[in-house]
């Protein structure tokens, strides 16, 4: 891990040399600060290539033994419509790349129906889940795992849609933008978390990360607010001049 040679408008970054250094920090983040606590500890996870080697670093020694499974609780941020054996499923993945690996209680699984149902149920009953993990100060998640797109959006809060605009439910569907209907958590909910961790790597999203980072940005994953300023772990493709 390197020292940014600038100071970002928004949030810190720590800057490392590839995507499996990046996972190890990451893993190592997750880890300590579970370890800081004795009570619930809530995590949301996003989907897509960057988190997967976090969640498989997770499954694996050494932070398989720093994880207090027994009182972690697993939340999915965003999910595409469609079964879960589907390779596009968010849940198929994490379960895939490390919920099936350890030992995790079941009951703190907390992902989004997508079979029987409709996407506005399935949102509902998932803000519901999430509102049972709320804690006495308000917050939702001890840490928010978030990717971001080269078009800058982040969950599945997709520029130019009208779940930009949510603020009186915690999760909705968001029914056009992508070949299939998401789900994801909205603003409200992703700003009350104690930290929010984008995980960006790869040069495709440089230009868009400098663009945040250099303030004054209008797309989804700039308009996050959380608790305390947001954290950027990010690889050296993607850190650009930032490295």
């Amino acid at each position: 891990m390197t020292e940014p040679a600038r100071v970002p408008a928004v949030g810190t970054i720590r800057v490392f040399a590839d995507v499996p250094a990046l996972a190890r920090g990451a893993a190592d983040l997750l880890c300590e600060r579970a370890a800081a606590g004795s009570g619930a500890f809530t995590v949301a996870l996003s989907g897509g290539s960057t988190p997967r080697p976090v969640y498989e670093a997770l499954a694996t020694a050494p932070w398989r033994d720093r994880v207090p499974w027994g009182r972690v609780h697993w939340v999915i941020g965003d999910e595409r419509f469609v079964p879960v054996a589907d390779p596009q499923s968010n849940i198929g993945m994490i379960r895939r790349a490390m919920l099936d690996h350890v030992p995790v209680p079941p009951g703190n699984i907390h992902a989004v129906a997508t079979e029987g149902t409709t996407p506005e149920a399935a949102s509902a009953a998932h803000a519901a889940a999430i509102e049972r993990l709320r804690k006495p100060d308000g917050t939702l998640f001890d840490i928010n795992f978030l990717g971001m797109g080269d078009d800058g959006h982040t969950a599945s809060l997709l520029p130019g849609e009208p779940v930009l605009a949510v603020r009186d439910r915690l999760v909705a569907p968001v029914p056009h933008g992508r070949e299939n209907i998401r789900i994801t958590l909205t603003y409200p909910a992703i700003d009350a978390s104690s930290l929010v961790v984008f995980l960006v790597a790869g040069a495709g999203k440089r230009a868009m990360l400098n663009t945040i980072l250099s303030g004054g940005a209008t797309v989804p994953a700039a308009l996050v607010r959380p608790m305390a300023e947001p954290l950027w772990l990010v690889d050296r493709a993607a850190a650009g001049d930032w490295a």
